[in-house]
């Protein structure tokens, strides 16, 4: 379990969607094969900092995964 990036939230119901939108995340990075640039838990680590950064912008659970999956490939370069 990732709990270093989800420090920062306080609200339980906020921690419990973080970390549901990372598994739905991570998952779906492995479903598409992406290269990983680190270690697969680095890697997650910085996938779990992506969902903290948006979970305050994101209303639907399915933008914030849809997003999250995004930046991860845009930052992958």
């Amino acid at each position: 379990m990732i709990v270093m990036p989800f420090s920062s939230l306080s609200d339980p119901h906020e921690i419990a969607r973080a970390h549901a939108a990372l598994e739905q995340v991570w998952a779906e990075i492995e479903r598409l094969g992406i290269d990983l640039r680190g270690s697969p838990d680095g890697e997650r680590v910085r996938a779990a900092q992506i969902v903290v950064g948006l979970l305050t912008q994101t209303a639907s659970d399915d933008d914030l995964v849809r997003l999250a999956v995004a930046r991860f490939i845009d930052m992958n370069g």
